[in-house]
């Protein structure tokens, strides 16, 4: 059978797997969740939108005659990971996930570790601070609980209406970023916080080693828990799985 894949992105992993999966001229769809206006290009067919939970993604692998599901969803995206999971075991197209090792604490660090967004709102009770709030925009007004911090917010596409938030800043900006550009960020907004969701890989990751050599403290947001399923780690890893390793030497 002839592979048809369907790859669930948004992540720099998933692009290059798209990239990669190109290079074969494997047959294969990316599928983004809409929530960036400008995504970037990407050298596949690309599909904008949800699939309207397990049932319409059932009916999606099934219309689209859909062999191999590629789960390369951001970490915290775990209502899709559920969703492609349940899908796939009721039509049983194997699934892998293209996940990032989460990070790590050091002992240079300063975390507050939280279990979810309603635990970091909760850990911002606290005197008027200076907050670097690197959540993405969909979790913007739960914050404002916390009116009496002066926000940063780093978001991918400017916000069609103000968030919900006295004071705030907004840099329009998509990563990945360096080391030295967030500590200056952090250093011209005099941020004396930073609250982030624990992403890992390595596009993100340059806030938290900034907050590290600033000796910044760190609400750290844990990930939430997925459906267990077969991983990988690297594009790689996934064509390899798919059975085409050797088109890439590895």
């Amino acid at each position: 059978m002839t592979p048809n894949i369907l790859l669930l992105g948004g992540t720099t992993e998933a692009a290059s797997l798209a990239r990669a999966l190109a290079a074969t001229g494997l047959r294969a769809t990316v599928s983004l969740a809409g929530r960036v206006a400008r995504p970037a290009p990407l050298p596949l067919p690309l599909r904008v939108g949800g699939f309207g939970g397990v049932a319409g993604l059932v009916d999606h692998l099934s219309a689209e005659g859909v062999t191999h599901v590629v789960d390369a969803t951001h970490p915290f995206a775990a209502q899709m990971s559920a969703n492609a999971a349940a899908a796939c075991a009721e039509t049983g197209v194997p699934l892998i996930a293209l996940t990032r090792a989460e990070w790590r604490e050091t002992g240079e660090d300063r975390w507050i570790r939280v279990p979810d967004m309603a635990g970091a709102v909760a850990a911002l009770d606290r005197p008027a601070a200076r907050v670097f709030l690197a959540v993405g925009r969909m979790h913007l007004a739960a914050f404002a609980a916390r009116p009496q911090h002066d926000y940063l917010l780093r978001l991918v596409d400017a916000p069609d209406t103000p968030p919900p938030l006295p004071r705030h800043r907004a840099v329009i900006d998509r990563g990945p970023f360096g080391l030295e550009g967030d500590m200056a960020l952090m250093r011209e907004h005099g941020t004396g916080i930073v609250v982030s969701k624990n992403a890992g890989g390595t596009g993100a990751f340059a806030k938290i080693a900034a907050a590290r050599a600033l000796g910044l403290p760190v609400i750290m947001i844990d990930r939430p828990a997925v459906p267990p399923r077969p991983e990988a780690h690297t594009p790689e890893e996934v064509m390899r799985w798919l059975g085409h390793g050797a088109d890439l030497g590895v």
